[in-house]
């Protein structure tokens, strides 16, 4: 009996130096997943918007790249690589990103133009019916008089539009070049555009005259007869896409 005794002692005094041992360094944690370091799963839709927009960031960054190599190129002296792709230079230059010396040399104009057209419509019966003059000038005129700001498209397009024809067609009315070409459909486009938004009717044909007047001298008295016009230019007729009412 004092055998078993002593071995039932032993066994509880082993039991409590575990416990001290274990209550001494404190409970024991469990290891797990750390929370902090899980990365959320995106939804579809925003992984998708993401990439999205990384793309688009990419094209922005390399159309720049590309315009800013152009453009040098086309201002740049002639070299070989612009001789060699003249034709995809001028083509995404002009007429949008045309760069010229005279925002430091200016060259002040000496002339008024007065740009008028008019339009005409074939009818069933074979008939071509012509309308009247109709000023494009006195428009643009009237967007920019007594405006803070007037806008760049009534100050410079029609304008900028035929000094980019006459520098490509010269005084004559035929298109010999790509860019004479592009210079005439553009300034055709713009009169048949500005006459659809002003009158609305029906016209298949369009065509321009410019009359040029010289700027008298300051000092002039206001009892002078207008100037005579030294140039009244009439262009052909152009094709154009048809505007309806």
């Amino acid at each position: 009996m004092r055998k078993t005794g002593c071995s039932v002692s032993s066994g509880i005094d082993s039991a409590d130096v575990k416990a001290v041992q274990h209550s001494g360094s404190g409970p024991v944690a469990r290891e797990g997943p750390d929370a902090t370091t899980a990365t959320p799963a995106l939804p579809k839709s925003a992984r998708a918007l993401r990439a999205g927009l990384r793309t688009a960031v990419v094209l922005c960054l390399a159309a720049s790249v590309v315009h800013v190599i152009l453009v040098f190129l086309h201002v740049a002296p002639t070299n070989t690589l612009s001789k060699r792709y003249s034709p995809q230079i001028n083509a995404w230059v002009f007429p949008f990103f045309e760069q010229n010396w005279r925002l430091f040399a200016p060259d002040p104009e000496s002339v008024n133009r007065q740009i008028l057209v008019r339009t005409a419509h074939t009818e069933r019966d074979g008939s071509v019916q012509a309308s009247p003059w109709f000023d494009l000038t006195a428009v643009d005129s009237s967007a920019v008089e007594h405006q803070v700001f007037p806008s760049h498209t009534a100050q410079n397009l029609l304008r900028r539009a035929w000094a980019g024809y006459v520098d490509s067609h010269g005084g004559d009315d035929k298109a010999h070049t790509e860019r004479a070409l592009m210079m005439q459909k553009y300034l055709s486009n713009i009169a048949a555009d500005r006459v659809a938004a002003r009158r609305g009717s029906t016209f298949d044909f369009v065509q321009l005259r410019v009359v040029t007047l010289p700027i008298a001298a300051p000092g002039a008295s206001a009892g002078d007869r207008p100037p005579r016009p030294v140039e009244n230019r009439l262009l052909p007729w152009w094709k154009v896409t048809r505007h309806a009412k």
